[in-house]
C-alpha cells in the first residue's frame, strides 16, 4: 500500500463492509474533489480496475448467493483503490442482473411430477434425454443448451437460488465498494463504467465479456469485442470480485481465448488473488477447480498477484 492509506478518505468506514446501508456518495464524491489528483486523461501510463459482479448477493453473509470470504476481499478491494486512486485511470464493474425466469432457476425446469429442481442441482443432457429433469419453456433450445454446455464449456447445468435479481437491494453494488467508485470518480475526473450482463432468460453469463452459449440475435448475445479492445489500449488491467469459480474464472477465460497468441496482452493481466474468492458448494470443490485453469492461465502469462504487491 502506498502512505496515500495513512489519509484514509472520512467517508471509509471498514467496520460497515458487507452492511447494507444507504452510501454517502455525496460525501465521497466531495472527498474525491478535495483530494487534488490530476485527471486520469493525463496519465502516462493508464491502468484499469476491472470489478466483476461486486454486488450485495454476493459480498453480503445474508446475500442470496453469499460467496464465503466476499467481505474481507472487499476490504481489500477498497483499500487497494483508496490507495492507488492516483494510479488508475479507469474503473469498470459489471452488474449481474437477473429475471425470475430463466434456465438456471428453478422456474425453467420441472421432473415427472411437476416439481421444481432446488438450487445447486447439477443437470445433465442426459437427465433431459431420459426426461428426469424437463424444461417449462423453450424445449428445443434447452435441451441443446445443455448439451453445448457440456461440450463447449465442459460443464453442466447448475441450478443457482434466486440472486441480484434486477429492482431488489441484492443487485446493488455493495455500499463501501459504490462509495469508493464515487470517490474515484470525483478525484480522477472520469466516469466508472457499469456493464450489464445476465439478463438473457435462455442462457447463464458468466464472464461479464460473454455468455456461456451465443445468443447473435440478443445485444448481450455475443462477445463484447468492444470492451476488450479498449482494455488493451491500457498497460495493466487488474480484476478483483465476484466469484473467483465462476464470474472471475470465466472473465479471464474470455481474456485469454480473445488474446491467444498475443502474450504482451495476457502479460497485462493481474488477478487481485487476496480480492476474490469461489463459490461454496456441498460436494464440489469450485476452488481447487478454478485454481487448476488458473494455473494453466498463469502458465501462458497471466499475473496473479496480492493486493498488499506493488504496482509494477
Amino acid at each position: 500500500m502506498t502512505d496515500r492509506m495513512n489519509d484514509t478518505p472520512h467517508f471509509y468506514d471498514p467496520a460497515r463492509i458487507g452492511t447494507l446501508y444507504l452510501p454517502q456518495t455525496a460525501a465521497a464524491i466531495d472527498a474525491g474533489l478535495a483530494a487534488g489528483l490530476s485527471p486520469a486523461q493525463d496519465d502516462r501510463q493508464r491502468i484499469a480496475l476491472l470489478l466483476v459482479d461486486p454486488q450485495v448477493d454476493f459480498i453480503h453473509v445474508d446475500g442470496a448467493l453469499s460467496v464465503p470470504g466476499a467481505v474481507d476481499d472487499t476490504r481489500r478491494t477498497i483499500e487497494w483503490l483508496l490507495a492507488h486512486t492516483g494510479e488508475i485511470s479507469l474503473i469498470a464493474a459489471s452488474l449481474d442482473s437477473h429475471i425470475p425466469v430463466q434456465i438456471f432457476y428453478p422456474t425453467w425446469w420441472t421432473d415427472t411430477e411437476g416439481r421444481h429442481p432446488d438450487p445447486y442441482t447439477l443437470i445433465t443432457s442426459a437427465d433431459v434425454e431420459q426426461g428426469r429433469w424437463q424444461p417449462v419453456y423453450e424445449p428445443e433450445w434447452s435441451r441443446e443448451y445443455v448439451h453445448q454446455l457440456e461440450t463447449q464449456a465442459r460443464k453442466a447445468l447448475m441450478i443457482w437460488p434466486y440472486h441480484t435479481m434486477i429492482g431488489t437491494p441484492g443487485h446493488a453494488v455493495t455500499p463501501a465498494l459504490y462509495e469508493a467508485i464515487a470517490y474515484h470518480a470525483a478525484a480522477r475526473a472520469v466516469q466508472p463504467r457499469f456493464v450489464s450482463k445476465g439478463s438473457i432468460a435462455k442462457t447463464e453469463h458468466y464472464s461479464l465479456l460473454e455468455p456461456e452459449v451465443k445468443v447473435p440475435e440478443h445485444p448481450q448475445g455475443s462477445l463484447n469485442t468492444a470492451l476488450l479492445d479498449e482494455l488493451a489500449t491500457y498497460e495493466r488491467v487488474y480484476v478483483a470480485g465476484q466469484a473467483k469459480s465462476h464470474c472471475v474464472l470465466e472473465t479471464l477465460g474470455s481474456v485469454m481465448n480473445y488474446f491467444d497468441g498475443q502474450p504482451e496482452q495476457i502479460a497485462k493481466w493481474h488477478l487481485l488473488t487476496d480480492c476474490t474468492s469461489s463459490v461454496a458448494h456441498p460436494e464440489i470443490d469450485f476452488d481447487a477447480l478454478a485454481d487448476a485453469r488458473l494455473d494453466d492461465y498463469t502458465a501462458r502469462g497471466l499475473q496473479r498477484v496480492r493486493s498488499t504487491d506493488p504496482l509494477r
